[in-house]
C-alpha cells in the first residue's frame, strides 16, 4: 500500500510557471506506474501525464505537451510535475495516483492523494 500527499499548488498568472510534487510512503513506490489526473470544477478527472516505474518513459495529454513535465526520484520516493506556459484553462484540483498498469484510464491507479489547487488567472 502507499499513501501520496500533494504539495506546490497556487494561484498564479497565465504565462506563469508552478511545480507540483507528490511524497509517497511504503518501501514499494519504485514498483508503481505514478500519473498526475486534473479535476475542473463541473468535470471529471482526467489524465494529464504518466510516468513509467523506473522513470524512462512518459506520456502527456495532448493539452499539456511541451509545457507540463512530470519525473520522478524513486530513492526519495517523489513525484513531479513541472508546470510552465500556464493557461487559464489549466485551472483545477491535480491529483498524484499509484497504480499497477501503464494506462491513461484513472480507473486503473489505486491509490490517490488529496489533491492541490491550481488557479491560473489571466
Amino acid at each position: 500500500q502507499v499513501q501520496l500527499v500533494e504539495s506546490g499548488g497556487g494561484s498564479v498568472q497565465a504565462g506563469g510557471s508552478l511545480r507540483l510534487s507528490c511524497a509517497a510512503s511504503g518501501r514499494t513506490f519504485s514498483s508503481y506506474v505514478m500519473g498526475w489526473f486534473c479535476q475542473a470544477p463541473g468535470k471529471e478527472r482526467e489524465f494529464v501525464a504518466i510516468i513509467t516505474r523506473g522513470g524512462g518513459s512518459t506520456y502527456y495529454a495532448d493539452s499539456v505537451k511541451g509545457r507540463f513535465t512530470i519525473s520522478r526520484d524513486n530513492a526519495k520516493n517523489m513525484v513531479y510535475l513541472q508546470m510552465n506556459s500556464l493557461k487559464p484553462e489549466d485551472t483545477a484540483v491535480y491529483y498524484c495516483a499509484a497504480g499497477g498498469r501503464l494506462t491513461y484510464s484513472k480507473n486503473a491507479y489505486n491509490y490517490w492523494g488529496q489533491g492541490t489547487q491550481v488557479t491560473v488567472s489571466s
